[in-house]
């Protein structure tokens, strides 16, 4: 058992435990077995579609290109077509409903083995949702966001038509903007349309050839591909683990850039206030003091964090009480605890700035949509307490309340989990590759909506089930979830 706790327990004001349990002996030969079994009757389906005695559905190479350079023959797309089609029904499912506690969803057959799907015409109903990141329950069609929204579509429509420095700054936008700087704490913040470009096209505007990206390495697809864009040169640091950051960092500063040793121009250090497929959370004070001690930047990602940690919904610096003004560049998205899309940037005038003159994202997409940003602003003040009333208060305790239940419900039932206790993501732990599909089915098969998870996103033996609790959630449908028979292989054996 794998139980990460505080190595410099001065800087926290609260105790700090993330359990990570290895991969019991048994069940780890078990799920090699099954990949190997799966992999080798793979290469005899891909040996009968070669000789035309099973018909082929993916794309490869027409015959006068066989002597090119092959696209379509790398392992993703082995595993692709042998593996994630056998259980491709547990994806992608159309949702006919607000995305809430519950959800409807469009029924659907496939008659050649998830190749392709046909609507039935029929609707699941209230089947309970446990795969949104709706942290604070506000993706709702009803209630005060909504009916902001209404007016906001009413008074701007739905599109802009421009960018942010052409025609499309609208006194929304700044408004949103001063909110989202006063809700963070920072001197000034700008919004963008796209969570996953705030990352993507951020990232290269602050750093560039002659900078050092020291990354974790389970950070999020966004902030890997901002890194791999910005042209820097990126160092991977082991996940959450101080050790392995500040050698990087001494490295960094005694060596500095490789053949011509000259001092880095930039060193950003980037980290997520939760890592969305661990259920982890970033140890802030001890990344702070690290960064304070060689001189580096602090990127901050709280796309899963904002609206969910802390005793203010203010993500995770608020949760471990710290200065906002400790993180250089303060990143959050809006599509989760804010039941909406797009992401924002928070930091000094001087960052914000520079940005609205160098960022791609600002200069070249679209503006935010003019209801999304209601959505966001009146969610906000709610959390905020600016409406005048305890709802934003309630519904953060709520979350923090089922969170802590649910998570203990699992663990005492014996089933591995990941992550740290106050995470509303909660990682469980499947392994074996038939229990993706099996797992996903049994569920909707008692009303239950899950994400189940494989690789290439997990490692290729870490298969699990990934719930994602809200608010919204009543404890009645917290039990439900929890208590549905599901095969002991993935249980301790807690006697």
């Amino acid at each position: 058992f794998n139980q990460n706790v505080t190595h410099n327990s001065s800087l926290y004001k609260k105790p700090f435990a993330e359990s990570f349990e290895e991969t019991p002996l048994l069940v780890a030969v078990l799920t090699y077995m099954g990949y190997g079994i799966l992999t080798i009757f793979g290469y005899l389906r891909d040996f009968l579609r070669h000789w035309s005695i099973e018909k082929c559905h993916v794309a490869r190479e027409k015959e006068e290109q066989k002597d090119f350079v092959p696209l379509y023959q790398d392992f993703e797309n082995f595993y692709t077509r042998n593996l994630y089609m056998r259980i491709r029904d547990n994806w992608n499912r159309p949702i006919c409903s607000v995305p809430g506690a519950k959800m409807d969803l469009v029924e659907r057959v496939s008659h050649d083995y998830n190749w392709t799907f046909e609507h039935t015409g029929k609707v699941v109903k209230d089947v309970i949702n446990m795969g949104s990141y709706n942290y604070l329950g506000f993706a709702e069609n009803t209630g005060a966001c909504a009916d902001a929204a209404i007016e906001a579509t009413e008074k701007y429509g739905v599109g802009v038509g421009s960018t942010r420095c052409e025609i499309g700054n609208l006194d929304i936008h700044e408004e949103l903007e001063q909110l989202v700087a006063r809700f963070l704490g920072v001197e000034s913040s700008m919004a963008f349309g796209m969570g996953f470009a705030t990352n993507s096209m951020n990232i290269p505007a602050l750093t560039g050839k002659g900078c050092l990206i020291l990354s974790d390495e389970l950070n999020h697809a966004s902030l890997v591909l901002g890194a791999r864009l910005s042209g820097s040169t990126i160092r991977v640091f082991k996940h959450n683990n101080m050790q392995s950051l500040e050698k990087l960092l001494r490295d960094a500063i005694a060596h500095g850039q490789p053949r011509t040793h000259r001092p880095w121009k930039k060193i950003l250090i980037v980290v997520e206030g939760i890592y969305s497929m661990e259920g982890s959370i970033v140890r802030l004070p001890e990344v702070v003091a690290l960064k304070k001690r060689y001189k580096a930047y602090l990127y901050l990602d709280e796309a899963h964090s904002i609206g969910a940690l802390g005793p203010n919904g203010r993500g995770v610096v608020d949760y471990f009480g710290l200065d906002p003004k400790d993180v250089d560049i303060m990143m959050g998205t809006f599509t989760k605890s804010f039941g909406a899309a797009g992401g924002y940037i928070g930091g000094k005038q001087e960052l914000i700035d520079y940005l609205r003159r160098h960022s791609h994202s600002a200069l070249y997409a679209t503006s935010m949509s003019p209801p999304v940003a209601q959505q966001i602003i009146t969610s906000m003040r709610i959390i905020m307490g600016e409406d005048g009333t305890t709802l934003g208060v309630d519904r953060i305790r709520q979350l923090s309340e089922n969170t802590t239940y649910f998570r203990r419900e699992l663990r005492e039932m014996g089933f591995i989990i990941y992550g740290n206790d106050d995470s509303p993501v909660v990682p469980m732990m499947l392994y074996m590759p038939a229990k993706i599909g099996a797992f996903g089915r049994e569920m909707l098969k008692r009303n239950i909506g899950t994400v189940v998870v494989g690789f290439p996103a997990t490692p290729i033996i870490e298969s699990r089930a990934r719930f994602c609790i809200s608010a919204a959630h009543t404890r009645e449908m917290l039990d439900t979830v929890s208590h549905p028979v599901i095969s002991p292989i993935t249980v301790r054996n807690t006697k």
